[in-house]
């Protein structure tokens, strides 16, 4: 009997190894893939390394950043709009699994931030809350997150780019206190600080030239906008964002 339930803990054990290593190859296999711009095969590994491991926290964040850039290209809403669901079902399970790291806070802030876009005003300032929120936490843990700076300047740019009567409701009526705190000075100082963190990524470049348009400041706005066409292109949708890129500076 001692030999039998030794047996059953060694299999039990190497068992969970097995298990182990799968989910470690899979999000390897996961991150070849996504360096070689083949998102699609990456999501699925990821996918495959959390069906081993469902806690995985860096399966997790990775699959929810992963359905996120697929997301933003895809050709109907119904493609977009499930792309973002499962994105952010992955991101809430990875800060569920590890509240204490960045990566996860960051892409649910990211993939909320996203979808908030296409809600009423009611649904963004619900969306908008959480946005904050984890946005900030992101950069309470690590201040220099260009990422989260990023999603910051954003947030106050979209707020500041509702009219004045939407934002008095959602202060006043749905629950958006902090949207109270918004200003353009701040969407700039967001932003630039994303830019100086990551000088060389061109969506930077890209939500900077708009930011500073809105602004008011369209010298800076062009000059943001040139140099994000110089970048050399490097994540998957810097081609869509280089597109975006030339349509504004068409109409400055």
């Amino acid at each position: 009997m001692r030999v039998s339930v030794l047996t059953t803990v060694m299999l039990l054990a190497a068992s969970s190894v097995v298990r182990a290593q799968s989910a470690e190859e899979q999000i390897r296999a996961g991150d070849r893939a996504y360096d070689a711009k083949d998102l699609t095969t990456a999501l699925g590994l990821y996918g495959k390394a959390i069906a081993a491991e469902p806690k995985n926290y860096e399966a997790l964040w990775k699959a929810a950043r992963t359905s996120v850039d697929l997301g933003l290209p895809a050709s109907t809403a119904a493609q977009r709009n499930a792309l973002f669901s499962s994105g952010e079902q992955y991101a809430r399970r990875a800060v569920a699994a590890n509240q204490g790291d960045v990566e996860g806070h960051f892409v649910l802030a990211w993939v909320l931030g996203r979808t908030a876009l296409s809600q009423s005003p009611r649904g963004r300032v619900k969306y908008g809350n959480e946005v904050r929120a984890h946005a900030l936490e992101c950069l309470r843990l690590k201040p220099a997150h260009a990422g989260c700076l990023h999603i910051m300047g954003m947030w106050n740019a979209e707020i500041m780019r509702l009219n004045s009567l939407v934002r008095l409701i959602a202060r006043s009526v749905l629950g958006g206190k902090s949207f109270g705190s918004a200003s353009w000075a701040e969407a700039v100082r967001y932003m630039e600080a994303a830019v100086a963190a990551e000088p060389r990524r061109v969506v930077h470049r890209l939500d900077m030239g708009e930011v500073y348009r809105d602004a008011g400041q369209k010298q800076k706005a062009r000059e943001a906008f040139e140099t994000g066409l110089s970048l050399p292109s490097s994540d998957y949708n810097d081609g869509r964002f280089k597109a975006e890129i030339r349509y504004h500076l068409d109409r400055l």
